[in-house]
């Protein structure tokens, strides 16, 4: 079985304009429609069995309406293998009851993109949201480290994640995109004590960029084996979960990577599904 634990979606009205933005903002190509119809299509063609979808609020007033069209994607695609977490934001007055409502409407858990909304992931506007997560047992999936889009932007080091455990303590807490986005030489020293895992998502194989000059692919390269395994050794095979980031990475090409590690089959397995259906309670 292979769970993939960070996918993105959007309504069918919207995904292609934006993935066209999303494109244009970060110069790379995506490798689905964007919708959830083309997440199942990718999911049935490369072999994953379960989906997680981890929306984005860029803004506030996005974040009810979101969490209502992620309970509607459960409602729709949850059958068929789709599991859709709610979202939130630092600026969003009160989290404290939208958190409860994400779990009651029967969510596992949120994701928060500090990048895209510009704050620290240890201010104290997130810090109150992962402990009211924390309350309820939500899981918190965060992207961490920087983002292809906002280059030289960084708002989840993998310090600022090491503090933000510290001041709220014990929670199920996953880091996307290995620890930190090209910080990952930084992640073992400052994260493999504190508890929290790692998703493995667009930090492994090729990077597509567009063909629009920006970027060429050895500006921004991926972990190699040699990396990844540095970071399979610290935080041992129990704490990472798989990911693909899509529809931005080719589903197949992260599978790969993962089969092709030099470690015992059940080992893979703990990262391809073990892990996440343990999280997710399934």
């Amino acid at each position: 079985m292979i769970v993939d634990f960070h996918t993105h979606t959007f309504p069918q009205k919207i995904a292609a304009g934006a993935l066209e933005h999303l494109r244009s903002k970060s110069h790379s190509m995506t490798f689905s429609d964007g919708t959830n119809e083309g997440l199942l299509s990718a999911m049935k063609r490369s072999g994953i069995d379960l989906s997680v979808v981890l929306p984005v609020a860029t803004n506030p007033g996005q974040v009810s309406k979101v969490n209502d069209s992620a309970a509607r994607v459960n409602e729709q695609f949850g059958e068929a293998g789709i599991c859709s977490f709610g979202c939130m934001h630092p600026a969003f007055e009160d989290y404290y009851s939208e958190l409860k409502r994400i779990r009651d409407l029967g969510m596992k858990g949120i994701k928060l993109h500090p990048v895209y909304q510009g704050e620290d992931i240890d201010s104290p506007a997130f810090l109150r949201i992962l402990d009211r997560a924390a309350q309820l047992d939500l899981i918190v999936v965060t992207h961490a480290g920087m983002d292809i889009g906002f280059p030289g932007v960084v708002h989840c080091s993998p310090q600022m994640l090491r503090h933000a455990v510290k001041e709220v303590g014990p929670f199920r807490f996953v880091l996307a995109h290995m620890g930190g986005w090209h910080n990952w030489n930084e992640v073992a020293e400052n994260l493999a004590d504190t508890g929290v895992l790692l998703d493995t998502s667009f930090s492994t194989g090729t990077i597509h960029p567009l063909d629009d000059g920006y970027y060429q692919p050895e500006e921004l390269p991926m972990m190699d084996e040699e990396q990844f395994m540095e970071l399979y050794r610290a935080f041992g095979a129990e704490r990472l979960v798989f990911g693909t980031d899509s529809p931005w990475s080719v589903p197949e090409e992260s599978i790969a990577f993962i089969q092709e590690l030099p470690v015992a089959e059940e080992e893979k397995q703990k990262i391809f599904s073990a892990n996440a259906r343990r999280l997710l309670g399934i």
